[in-house]
C-alpha cells in the first residue's frame, strides 16, 4: 500500500445504512456513512452518560486487540469500547507473542480466527496490512493504524469532535500542522474533512510535504463538486490565519530520515504552534492534537492547556467512537443502543 497521496480523494456517492464489513480506512465510507458514525457516536456517548456504561449490544461477540505498535490512546479506548458493549476481549502484543518467533501476519491472523475472535483491532507498522489481513480472516477488521498509511477511528473522532464544537464543519477553515508527511492521522484526516466539506490546510517544512503539494495540484485542477479547498503551504502565518481549527502533528522521529530537519530547535522556532501563532487563528479556535505530544517541540505547554484545547476531549470521544465502529460493523442501528 503506497503511503504517498496518488489520487484526488473523492467521496463516494451517499448510500443509505452501513455497508462496510471493514474499516480500514474512511475513503472506503460514503458521506452517509460518516455522518451515520457520528449519528452512533452521540447514541454511544448517552451510554457513557449513565451510571454504569456499558449495553449488551455486543455480548457473545469475540473482540481480539492485536497491535504490532506501541499504543496508548487507540488501544486502550478500543478495549474499553469493547468492553462497554459487553464484548469479550483478547489483548495480543506482537512483541510477546509468537511474531518475536517469526510467525507471518497471515498465520497469526489465522491462528487468531481459529481461537474465536469475531473483530481484530489491529495496528501495524507496515502500510496495507491490515488489508492482508482483511483478505483471510471472515471476520472484520478494524484497522487502528497501519505505517503512514491511514488511522481511520482517529480521523472519525477528531471529525467528531470538531462537530461537537463548531456544528457542521462545511466551510470551516481547519489546519493541520506538523509532520504531514509521516501522518497516517494527516492522511485519513484528509479524506475525512474534505469529504464533509471542510476548508483544509495542511502545513509543514517543505521536505515534511513531500507528494502532498502535488495532489493540492490536482485537487485545483479537478476538484471534489461542491466541497471546499484543500491547501498545502509552508507559510505557518497563512494556514493560520482566521482559522477555525488548528490541530498540531507529533514530529514522528521515529520514523524520518536523516536530513529532513536541520534541528528539532529550529523546527519549534519556525514551525511551533505557540500563543503568538495562534493569535492569527480566530479568537475562540479549536486547538487539537491526536497525540502524543511532545510539548515545547510541536505545541507550546501553555497552548495545550488553553481553555479551547480539546486534546483531552478528543481521547473521551474516542471511546464513543469507536463503540460506535464496532456497533456498526456488528450490525447494530444507532435507534437501538439508546433503548438497551
Amino acid at each position: 500500500m503506497s503511503t504517498s497521496p496518488t489520487t484526488t480523494p473523492t467521496p463516494t456517492q451517499p448510500d443509505a445504512g452501513w455497508r462496510q464489513k471493514h474499516l480500514l480506512d474512511v475513503d472506503a465510507l460514503s458521506l452517509d456513512e460518516i455522518q451515520l458514525v457520528m449519528r452512533t457516536t452521540d447514541a454511544m456517548k448517552e451510554v457513557l452518560s449513565r451510571p454504569i456504561a456499558k449495553v449488551p449490544a455486543l455480548r457473545g461477540t469475540n473482540v481480539t486487540i492485536l497491535f504490532y505498535e506501541a499504543s496508548t490512546r487507540t488501544r486502550v479506548s478500543f478495549e474499553v469500547a469493547a468492553k462497554n458493549l459487553s464484548a469479550d476481549v483478547v489483548n495480543i502484543a506482537a512483541s510477546t507473542s509468537s511474531v518475536t518467533k517469526g510467525e507471518s501476519l497471515v498465520d497469526t491472523i489465522r491462528t487468531v480466527e481459529a481461537l474465536g475472535a469475531d473483530m481484530i483491532v489491529m495496528r501495524h507498522g507496515t502500510s496495507g496490512a491490515p488489508y492482508l489481513a482483511a483478505e483471510v480472516f471472515s471476520g472484520s477488521i478494524l484497522n487502528g493504524g497501519d505505517g503512514w498509511h491511514a488511522h481511520p477511528s482517529q480521523a472519525l473522532l477528531d471529525l467528531y469532535t470538531m462537530r461537537a464544537h463548531l456544528g457542521d464543519v462545511r466551510g470551516k477553515k481547519v489546519v493541520i500542522l506538523g509532520d504531514i508527511l509521516h501522518s497516517r492521522v494527516a492522511r485519513s484526516n484528509l479524506w475525512s474533512l474534505t469529504a464533509s466539506g471542510a476548508d483544509l490546510w495542511l502545513c509543514a517544512p517543505s521536505t515534511l510535504l513531500r507528494g502532498f503539494d502535488a495532489w493540492a495540484g490536482r485537487w485545483a485542477g479537478g476538484g471534489a463538486p461542491g466541497h471546499a479547498g484543500f491547501h498545502v503551504t509552508s507559510d505557518v502565518d497563512a494556514a493560520l490565519r482566521d482559522a477555525d481549527v488548528v490541530m498540531a502533528l507529533r514530529l514522528q522521529r521515529e520514523r524520518m530520515d536523516a536530513g529532513l530537519l536541520p534541528s528539532l530547535r529550529e523546527y519549534s522556532a519556525r514551525f511551533g504552534l505557540t500563543r503568538e501563532r495562534l493569535a492569527g487563528a480566530r479568537p475562540d479556535a479549536l486547538v487539537m492534537h491526536p497525540g502524543p505530544m511532545n510539548e515545547g517541540v510541536e505545541i507550546a505547554p501553555d497552548v495545550a492547556i488553553l481553555d479551547r484545547s480539546v486534546i483531552t476531549e478528543q481521547v473521551t470521544n474516542g471511546v464513543a467512537v469507536r463503540m460506535a465502529l464496532l456497533y456498526l460493523l456488528a450490525g447494530g442501528h444507532p435507534e437501538a443502543v439508546t433503548n438497551a
